[in-house]
């Protein structure tokens, strides 16, 4: 069934599969998009699905970083209080614009989860994080359908 579902792709698969791939889970959306566009999707409504899929991924790590961050932080991670405290040094002197780079793969999930350990504002956020993966989704389907002719 799994294989069936991979095979036959949809919009339900690929929204599925871009909310994973934004969170915690190593996990890439982009090859399922370049697939169904070559395959003949509508790309304005494969990249809204994929942008919505991943946005809300990024919403859920936000809150596991809101509601669970500091346990997470100091239970499972041990990160001392004077590396805490670098580290919102850090992001106060970059400021919450990193934020637009939640896209990228390896440090945007985590920078979805700081963003709510810090309690970023969360209409902010969502500009930041939904602009970001947007723009990405875009070029890999303008990318995509240049290349396919």
């Amino acid at each position: 069934m799994l294989h069936d579902w991979l095979n036959q792709p949809g919009y339900g698969t690929l929204f599925i599969v871009s909310f994973l791939a934004s969170t915690m889970l190593p996990l890439g959306s982009e090859w399922l998009l370049v697939m169904m566009l070559v395959s003949g999707y509508e790309p304005f409504a494969a990249v809204g699905v994929a942008t919505a899929g991943n946005y809300l991924g990024a919403v859920t790590t936000y809150l596991v970083g809101m509601f669970g961050g500091n346990w997470l932080i100091t239970k499972i991670l041990r990160v001392s209080p004077e590396q805490q405290e670098r580290a919102r040094c850090h992001y106060r002197r970059y400021g919450c614009f990193t934020l637009l780079f939640s896209w990228l793969p390896v440090l945007g999930d985590p920078l979805c989860l700081v963003g709510g350990v810090l309690r970023i504002n969360f209409w902010f956020f969502t500009l930041l994080v939904a602009s970001g993966k947007l723009v990405r989704y875009a070029a890999a389907a303008f990318i995509a359908l240049r290349a396919s002719g």
